[in-house]
Order: structure tokens, then C-alpha cells, then sequence
């Protein structure tokens, strides 16, 4: 157990001096309350150890960090994968939508349906892992959506695709929401970029390994009857599955019910974090739902995401599409979908590692918003002939497309002032980013190959948006903080 100091505060400089000792009436607000004269006031002051608080956040990131990584890449590929299967095996009339019967137009139904489900169920889902512990709930998520990945290898009509996909988009809709939020259990927001990063960048990993796994499941066409794409879906659905108890087991729920820490550690862990993140005994109030929702400088975030999410959809579906516009056909655009998924891994980690170090969060999404933008832009402009230089570009636009989205979100939860905020918010941001994604699946027109000028050009205007979002949320925040400058204090947006 750490030492508590108890000291007597009698006059305001000594007040300001510590005031982080009033953070358990005061936290959560933009200005700590001040009296002309204030009483005599005990305050407890917890004491907290540098290195035993380094040490804590080491095994807090060995415990949350990994699991989070697997379950996300397993989610990412269970949720892509159908982009490989429409046209695994097409040179012998044996993709998906060939064997199924679909045209591009169900196609395209059957991927938006996913989307409306995943609007739809996010926010409920946050509520539901905040209700019923995040171990559960996750670990339910993953048995049903895996379960049903592997159903989707037994489709056999237009109908049953769109039914299994819209259950699909219901169970995966919570998973990453759910884990930014359970970030924002325990760490401090500089804390959290570079740990948003090492998630949302297994969806390029799942990019990748999804296009190598696509690869080698096209090996197993007919075997025991069934075409690879039926196999693809079977064998990506089943670790979903068997991982579930596992993660109820083993997943961290909040700090101050992990028995994994010593008593002394869950104290430290709720302590590191009071009055700048998300406490788990804390109870969601209207009132905090209502400023949420009216909260106008929140919906510039969701813009900003919504910019995101564009390409975000439209590479993560469209890659092996889009490849194969590029001069590679067959299992070979499987395979080049990997180098673009791979790179965006390093690129989003080492963006998201600036972000956190330097304090640079709106920086460093402009930089990442603008790279990719000009990327889409000159890729667009190119000759559709010009494979080996649209490749090129290819590499350099996605793992910049990716790179924004952990700074964004840091930056976002890092000015959420209190639990009730980040349990809508976070889910919100996903939800309505969710309209974009809609956006991407209907930009790479297949009457439009090999150029597809359609999807580029829409990627290059979605990322100028949103670097523009970023430049004007970075103005607000910096006025606002201009007029907190006098007031002593005050709790400083974060940029």
C-alpha cells in the first residue's frame, strides 16, 4: 500500500499547489470551484510512487494490450474477408459471387447491411459492456460473430448473405468501441494514443494476413466439396470461437475489481487515473448523456471520422479489387493486397508513438489526413496504365488513411471530462463514422476498372475534410485555452 500524506489547506496559492487532492468532488469539470476566502478544508493527498506506477502501467499493457490486439485482428478479419471471397477462384467460376449468384449491386447490399447493423447496435453494446463487464460482453460478442462467420460458409442464396452479414455487423458493432472505451479505464489520456495505434493497426495486420490467409485457402477449392471461399470463411470463423472462454476468463474488466493486481496496485490504478479518464464504479447519468449529445465541438470529431472511414471501408473491402485492377489477377492480387496492410502497421504505430510523446495529436492527424489525400490525388491522376507507379502511391495513401485514426481518437478521449462522456461518446464517434464507411462501398465501380478515378478521387476529397476538421478543432481548443489561461486551475483541453 502506497502512503498518504494528510495535509491541512488554509489558503488559496497552497490550494492550487495541490490541487490535484480535490479531484474526488472536483474532477470531471472544466474549472475547479474557488471562493474569495475558502474554509479550512482535510484533504487525503494519495502519494503516488514514479516507479511503481511504471511498473503497474508495464502489467497493465501486458494484460489488456495483446488480448485487445488478437480479438480486434480476429474481428477485422471475420468482417473483411467476404472482399477476398467475391473473387477467390473466379478464373474457374468459383468465387463467391459466381457460386452464390449475386451481381455487384447485392454485392454492394450485402456489405451496406453489415454497416446498418453496425450503426445501430454500437452505442447499446457500450452500454451493455459497461453493465455487464467487459470480459463478458467481449467474450459474447466473439462467440456469436464467429459462429456466424463460419455460417456465412454455408450461404447459398442472395438472402442468406444479407441475413448472416446484418447479424454480423450486429455482434461485431461493439468490439472496438468497446475496447477505446476500456482504454479510458486505465490509462491517462498521453497514455492513449499509441495504445489505440497497436489496435486499430492489427486491422491493417488482419488486411494483410487476410489477403495471405485468402492465398492459401484458394489452394482448397473443392476439397471435401466445397469451394475455398466456403473453407475461407469456415477456418477464419473458428478461432473466434474457441478464444471466447478464454476471454472471459482472462480479459481485465476496470481497476478497481481486477483481481490480478494487489490491493496496493488497484488503488494506484484508480489513483493514476482520477479526474482525467473513466472510473468503473462510476454511474452513467442523463445529465452527462445530454451535454454529450449537445456538445456541438464533439460533432466536428465525428466528422473528422466520418472522413476516415471512407477509405477506411473502401480499401478494407475493395484491396484485392482494387489490385486486381493494378495488373495482378487471381491468387496473385491476394497476395499484393499484403505489402499496403503491412506498411500501414509501422506507419500508424510510429504516428501514434509522435502523438503521445510530443503531444501532438491534431499534428499528427493533419500530417496523416493530408499525406493520404495527396497519395489518392496523384494515384487518381496517373494513367490507368501505370500500374507499378499506382502501386507505388497504393502503399504510400493506405498506411497514411490508417495512421489517423489512433491520434484522432486519443485526442478525442482525452477531452471527454467525465465517464458518462466517454461511455456515448466513444461508440457515437464509431456510429457515425459508420456513415462514411456506407460511403466507401459504393465508390470503386467496376464499370470504372482499372482506374477506378471514382474511389480515389472521393478518398483524396474525404481526407482534405478531414484535415480541415482537424485544423478547426485545433483553433477551438487553442481559443479555448486562452481564455482559461487567467484562471487558475483551470483543466486545459488537450491538443
Amino acid at each position: 500500500m502506497l502512503p498518504r500524506a494528510e495535509m491541512l489547506v488554509t489558503d488559496v496559492k497552497q490550494r492550487d499547489e495541490l490541487v490535484e487532492m480535490s479531484l474526488d468532488k472536483c474532477r470531471d469539470i472544466e474549472k475547479w470551484p474557488r471562493t474569495s476566502e475558502p474554509p479550512t478544508t482535510e484533504i487525503s493527498v494519495y502519494a503516488i510512487d514514479i516507479k511503481a506506477e511504471a511498473r503497474l502501467v508495464r502489467r497493465i499493457d501486458l494484460r489488456l494490450l495483446p488480448a485487445s490486439m488478437f480479438i480486434y485482428l480476429l474481428c477485422f478479419i471475420d468482417r473483411s474477408n467476404i472482399g477476398n471471397a467475391k473473387i477467390l477462384n473466379s478464373a474457374t467460376g468459383d468465387s463467391l459471387a459466381q457460386t452464390v449468384h449475386i451481381s455487384d449491386q447485392q454485392y454492394l447490399v450485402a456489405l451496406m447491411i453489415f454497416l446498418v447493423a453496425y450503426i445501430v447496435f454500437e452505442i447499446p453494446s457500450n452500454y451493455m459492456l459497461k453493465r455487464f463487464s467487459p470480459s463478458r460482453w467481449i467474450a459474447l460478442l466473439m462467440l456469436c460473430w464467429g459462429a456466424l462467420t463460419m455460417a456465412l460458409g454455408a450461404v447459398h442464396n442472395f438472402a442468406q448473405l444479407v441475413a448472416i452479414r446484418f447479424l454480423l455487423g450486429a455482434f461485431e458493432a461493439g468490439l472496438f468501441p468497446g475496447l477505446i472505451y476500456c482504454l479510458t479505464f486505465w490509462y491517462k489520456p498521453e497514455e492513449r494514443a499509441i495504445r489505440v495505434a497497436l489496435i486499430s493497426a492489427t486491422a491493417t495486420l488482419g488486411g494483410a494476413f487476410g489477403g495471405a490467409i485468402a492465398f492459401g485457402v484458394g489452394q482448397m477449392n473443392h476439397i471435401g466439396g466445397l469451394e475455398a471461399w466456403r473453407w475461407l470463411f469456415i477456418i477464419e470463423g473458428i478461432p473466434s470461437v474457441a478464444c471466447a472462454a478464454a476471454a472471459c476468463l482472462l480479459f481485465p474488466d476496470f481497476p478497481e475489481t481486477a483481481e490480478w493486481l494487489s490491493v496496493g496496485e488497484r488503488e494506484l490504478a484508480v489513483e493514476r487515473i482520477r479526474g482525467v479518464a473513466s472510473l468503473g464504479h462510476a454511474r452513467i447519468i442523463w445529465k452527462e448523456a445530454k451535454e454529450t449529445l449537445t456538445d456541438w465541438r464533439l460533432y466536428l470529431h465525428y466528422l473528422a471520422f466520418i472522413s476516415i472511414s471512407v477509405p477506411f471501408s473502401s480499401i478494407s473491402l475493395f484491396a484485392p479489387t482494387i489490385v486486381s485492377g493494378l495488373g495482378f489477377e487471381g491468387l496473385q492480387a491476394q497476395l499484393f493486397t499484403v505489402p499496403p496492410f503491412a506498411i500501414a502497421f509501422v506507419v500508424t504505430i510510429a504516428v501514434a508513438w509522435v502523438a503521445d510523446r510530443y503531444e501532438m495529436r491534431s499534428w499528427a492527424a493533419f500530417t496523416s489526413f493530408m499525406i493520404a489525400g495527396v497519395g489518392y490525388i496523384a494515384q487518381g491522376a496517373l494513367p490507368s496504365d501505370s500500374f507499378k507507379a499506382r502501386y507505388g502511391l497504393l502503399c504510400v495513401a493506405v498506411p497514411f488513411s490508417f495512421a489517423s485514426v489512433p491520434p484522432l481518437f486519443s485526442w478525442l478521449t482525452a477531452n471527454l471530462r467525465n465517464t458518462g462522456a466517454s461511455t456515448l461518446a466513444v461508440p457515437l464517434n464509431v456510429s457515425i463514422g459508420s456513415l462514411g464507411q456506407m460511403i466507401g462501398i459504393f465508390i470503386f465501380k467496376s464499370s470504372e476498372a482499372p482506374g477506378y478515378p471514382t474511389g480515389l478521387f472521393t478518398n483524396a476529397a474525404f481526407q482534405i475534410l478531414g484535415a480541415l476538421c482537424v485544423l478547426l478543432l485545433r483553433v477551438i481548443y487553442v481559443r479555448r485555452n486562452r481564455q482559461l489561461a487567467s484562471q487558475n486551475g483551470s483543466m486545459k483541453w488537450r491538443l
